[in-house]
């Protein structure tokens, strides 16, 4: 059986988002991910052949980790995510229409939210967590806050995160992270993305102890 978002998130509670990968460097990037113990990938639909991409990476990781796509913004392209095998749609905004549609495919949903309207209209649409974006402009306090007023739903801070505010984060209320530039970006070598990874692995770790 392939793998569930509870069990991937239980075992890892990151997602790294691969803006900007390619094809070509997709498998490689992903391997250092993997074995640093991610579980969860997420392709933006703005990067270079984002479909060819999620495509390759279902068909090497399908049943160990959550394969998906970013900025999904469409319907089209939940059609076209499910088609090259990702089981995951991530999005910047609460669209409880397109949330509904992604569910009705038996796909995970985690849609963008900044406000308790959106978070609630993403909720009531059948979200299985919530994307706090960009979480650096809100901050940990701002989350607390509204964490207060929200149902108990998984919610994941990204943008901005580091390795040094996981703590803060999680003190109010955060359940895992999604990575961007901190961890991945055009241009970066292996190495570093390794690096990375493995600095944001061992930053959520610290916060175990």
């Amino acid at each position: 059986m392939p793998i569930t978002l509870k069990e991937a998130m239980s075992q890892m509670p990151l997602v790294a988002i691969l803006r900007g990968v390619t094809p070509a460097e997709v498998l490689d990037v992903a391997d250092v991910l993997v074995t640093a113990g991610y579980r969860v990938i997420e392709v933006p639909l703005n990067s270079p052949s984002p479909y060819e991409s999620i495509k390759l990476l279902s068909y090497k990781y399908g049943n160990d980790v959550i394969i998906g796509a970013g900025t999904v913004v469409t319907k089209e392209q939940v059609d076209l995510v499910e088609a090259a095998g990702g089981r995951i749609i991530i999005s910047p905004h609460a669209d409880a229409e397109l949330i509904r549609y992604s569910k009705a495919k038996d796909l995970y949903c985690v849609p963008g939210f900044f406000t308790p309207s959106d978070a609630y209209a993403a909720i009531n649409a059948g979200a299985d967590s919530l994307k706090l974006f960009p979480a650096d402009a809100f901050g940990p306090k701002g989350l607390k806050a509204m964490s207060v007023v929200l149902p108990d739903i998984d919610i994941l801070p990204v943008g901005g995160v580091s390795p040094d505010t996981m703590q803060a984060f999680l003190d109010s209320g955060a359940k895992g992270f999604g990575l961007g530039s901190g961890l991945f970006k055009a241009g970066m070598t292996i190495s570093q993305v390794q690096q990375n990874a493995n600095a944001y692995v061992d930053g959520y770790r610290a916060t175990l102890t």
